[in-house]
């Protein structure tokens, strides 16, 4: 075996653990897949955290105040409005494509506010508080932490190494960063410590986190069914037809109680509320 980089023969041999050419290797994927699930649970311990409510969307998605002032920008540097150029015409779709779903920014942002500040107001006999988690990165996610701090509260994020569209936004605290190199190990611990979930508009990470926790609940891997938000009937009704998968048979009838389409804070903050209530503060 060949000496690692960065190692002199003064220093030969080394420790196992203290090899990074050994630990990167594709040998040892079972030694930092082992890393990423058991680091994290002692920060949490650490952090006395063992409840949160997950947040997951699109990482596209940005607050209404900056789409309208995209969009502004966008249509003022068009020459042309009757006959756009090509560019121009992109440019002009994207905008108008986040200036619609921004609202959903601002949206997760007041509900992971009010719920924080619910949490944070608990009586001390109630000996439980839940903490806002998301993906860490921008978008739903950056909105998600941003409402909990905006609350004064802690929150969680759980950043994923991606080549583009990640990075753990600046509203989680230091000790509550995390970033994950397998996804199966960050939706792990997305799963193990919800106990109410709610997904925004989003793309195929969000639908694929959706659609494996709705999996594990369907099939009991969950013991106990968390509260399921989809944020959004306009998005979540012509993004999967639910219904059409009962008619096809391809889920049970009953699979579509597993989760609420809720269109307004309010409501949203309500079930989660009333259901933790329910199942924990009782």
């Amino acid at each position: 075996m060949s000496l690692p980089r960065d190692c002199s023969r003064d220093e030969w041999p080394l420790k196992a653990y203290k090899n990074l050419d050994f630990l990167n290797s594709d040998d040892a994927r079972n030694i930092r897949v082992l890393c990423e699930m058991t680091e994290p649970g002692l920060r949490f311990a650490e952090e006395n955290i063992r409840d949160t409510i997950v947040l997951f969307g699109s990482a596209r998605t940005i607050p209404v105040v900056e789409a309208k002032k995209n969009l502004e920008a966008v249509k003022s540097a068009i020459q042309d409005p009757k006959k756009p150029t090509s560019e121009e015409a992109k440019a002009l779709h994207k905008a108008e494509v986040d200036m619609r779903s921004a609202p959903y920014y601002d949206a997760a942002v007041q509900l992971a506010e009010e719920l924080t500040e619910w949490s944070m107001n608990l009586p001390e006999s109630a000996k439980r508080r839940f903490f806002i988690c998301s993906g860490g990165g921008p978008g739903i996610m950056e909105a998600a932490n941003r409402g909990a701090h905006q609350a004064g509260g802690k929150s969680v994020g759980l950043g994923i190494s991606l080549p583009f569209e990640q990075g753990v936004n600046e509203y989680i605290p230091e000790d509550l960063k995390f970033e994950f190199h397998y996804f199966f190990v960050r939706k792990y611990w997305f799963v193990l410590l919800a106990e109410a979930l709610v997904a925004f508009p989003g793309g195929f990470g969000t639908l694929d986190e959706l659609f494996e926790t709705l999996t594990l609940i369907q099939t009991k891997k969950v013991e106990q069914k968390p509260p399921i938000v989809l944020f959004g009937s306009d998005f979540w009704n012509s993004v999967v037809d639910f219904d059409s998968l009962v008619k096809w048979g391809t889920i049970s009838p009953e699979d579509v109680h597993l989760f609420k389409i809720i269109d307004t804070v309010e409501e949203a903050r309500d079930y989660i509320i009333e259901k933790l209530t329910e199942k924990f503060l009782k």
